[in-house]
């Protein structure tokens, strides 16, 4: 049996008359219905069985737009809130999960207090937006947990450390632990924050398979995935190491043509900034899926990333989307 599941940031996804953040941003009947079309297509597209959203505004016109599609279950743990002067402009989104099987449980994940100590955070916290939690009965009758999320963003454009594939843990944790009590990174504080929460949660998950579609808001080796997936972030005297492993590094890479010194090819990005591309939105999954565990119960059959609109137009468009879409195969045992 094969699984296919997805993430899907859809870019403001704002029924009108609403409108996001300011009056005058929403769109006209003929854009919103050119949006939705668009939406369709790319879903068929993607051919899953399980897509986590975000940017979702408009809650009941997705639940709408999915039932049509085949998804006959679909749940948020929040609702977008508007202003309290114009209940027409959202100042607020969220994330949905739409399934072609049956959501048995769902639940928002709830924020780590220790997690809140150790990055040396004050006051309130919430999370940017609540992640999902939802149990899903597949099939085969394995009963597996889904995970949405979409971290903080760096909206204001803070310093934050950028990381390569040759910086340690040690590295990475050194030079961002003095930005964070030195308190000129809020918005990683937050995002490291909301991950170690999604970590502490998901490794409760004893005995149960998990899959986390997420945006995160961050880049390939930040530490902000380290936080995620990484035991030894949160204790370096931990024998285990990750708790999540990241699905595209799960599967075979398809190569046309090899040439005998090639490198590994270069992985796709998922967004662009300032015309530069980065990787921000992600599948990963628990060690029941990873290949390297003998006793795993499925494994990754095929890894995809719709691009296509990227390359017309690689900083996006309202009338689509500004990140590419992800899909990973899950092929059980």
């Amino acid at each position: 049996m094969k699984i296919r599941v997805g993430t899907f940031n859809l870019f403001q996804f704002v029924e009108p008359p609403y409108s996001w953040y300011t009056k005058k941003e929403k769109f006209n009947n003929e854009q919103w219905e050119e949006k939705k079309a668009w939406i369709k297509k790319q879903v068929l597209s993607m051919n899953c069985d399980i897509i986590g959203f975000q940017e979702v505004f408009s809650r009941d016109a997705l639940k709408i737009l999915m039932n049509e599609l085949g998804f006959e279950h679909f749940q948020t743990v929040d609702f977008a809130k508007t202003k309290d002067e114009n209940k027409k402009v959202f100042v607020s989104t969220t994330v949905a999960i739409a399934s072609k099987h049956p959501i048995t449980n769902i639940q928002e994940v709830k924020a780590h207090i220790p997690s809140l100590k150790k990055h040396y955070f004050e006051g309130f916290f919430k999370f940017a937006r609540i992640p999902i939690k939802a149990n899903i009965t597949l099939p085969n009758g394995i009963d597996t947990t889904f995970y949405i999320c979409h971290l903080k963003s760096n909206r204001l454009n803070e310093f934050e450390y950028v990381f390569n594939k040759s910086h340690t843990l040690e590295q990475k944790k050194e030079q961002v632990d003095k930005a964070l009590k030195d308190k000129y990174s809020k918005a990683l504080k937050q995002r490291l924050c909301e991950a170690s929460s999604l970590f502490f949660d998901i490794k409760k998950q004893k005995n149960k398979a998990s899959v986390l579609m997420c945006d995160l808001n961050d880049k390939e080796f930040s530490i902000t995935i380290e936080a995620l997936t990484n035991n030894k972030y949160h204790d370096k005297n931990r024998k285990e190491t990750f708790t999540l492993v990241d699905a595209y590094h799960q599967h075979d890479k398809k190569v046309y043509n090899p040439h005998p010194e090639a490198k590994d090819p270069k992985r796709p990005a998922t967004s662009h900034f300032a015309g530069k591309g980065n990787v921000l939105d992600y599948i990963f999954i628990s060690n029941d899926f990873n290949k390297k565990n003998k006793d795993r119960i499925a494994q990754i059959s095929n890894y995809e990333i719709l691009d296509g609109h990227l390359k017309d137009n690689p900083d996006g468009s309202l009338l689509k989307s500004d990140h590419a879409q992800v899909v990973c195969e899950l092929e059980f045992l």
